[in-house]
C-alpha cells in the first residue's frame, strides 16, 4: 500500500503572492495543507507543496507516490538532474533552498514521480489547485524568506 501526495502550486504575478495546497492518502485517510506567501514563484509553491507533505508523513516504512502537475520538479526528480545540480553546488540554479530541503527527503522515502496533466479534470490535483489558490488569496500570508532574501 502506497502514500498518495497530490500537489499543486500558485503565484499571482510571478513572483507575487502565491500558495501551495497538497493531499496526502493513504489506508482511506486523507489530509489537506495548504499555506499562503505574500511574495513567491509558482515553480517554488510547486516543489514547497511537495517538501511539506513528505515532511508531514511520519514513516518511510511505505512507498510513496508524488503526483504533481509541475514539469519543473517532476523531471527535475525523475530525470536526476537536481542530483547533478547538487554535485556541482547548484551554480546559476534557482530555488536552491528549497532543493536542498526535498534533497534530505528523497533518501528517506525514496517518491516515484508521476507528472499529471494539470487543469484537466484530475479530482485530487484539481482540489490542489483551489487549496493553492486559496491559500494564495487568504489573509495572514507568510514570508518565502528563501525568495525575499534572493532577491535583496
Amino acid at each position: 500500500m502506497a502514500i498518495e501526495i497530490y500537489t499543486d502550486g500558485s503565484a499571482k504575478g510571478n513572483p507575487g503572492n502565491g500558495g501551495y495546497g497538497a493531499i496526502l492518502k493513504f489506508k482511506g485517510f486523507e489530509k489537506e495543507l495548504s499555506q499562503g506567501y505574500r511574495l513567491t514563484t509558482n515553480n517554488r509553491m510547486e516543489l514547497l507543496a511537495i517538501i511539506v507533505a513528505l515532511e508531514t508523513i511520519k514513516t518511510a516504512e511505505h512507498k510513496v507516490i508524488v503526483y504533481s502537475d509541475s514539469k519543473y520538479v517532476v523531471d527535475s526528480v525523475e530525470k536526476g538532474w537536481v542530483f547533478n545540480w547538487e554535485k556541482k553546488g547548484f551554480k546559476d540554479k534557482k530555488n536552491v533552498d528549497l532543493w536542498k530541503r526535498y534533497l534530505k527527503l528523497h533518501p528517506i522515502y525514496k517518491p516515484k514521480f508521476v507528472w499529471v496533466k494539470g487543469h484537466a479534470g484530475h479530482a485530487e490535483n484539481e482540489r490542489c489547485d483551489v487549496l493553492a489558490f486559496n491559500a494564495a488569496d487568504g489573509k495572514n500570508l507568510l514570508i518565502d524568506e528563501g525568495y525575499e532574501n534572493s532577491i535583496k
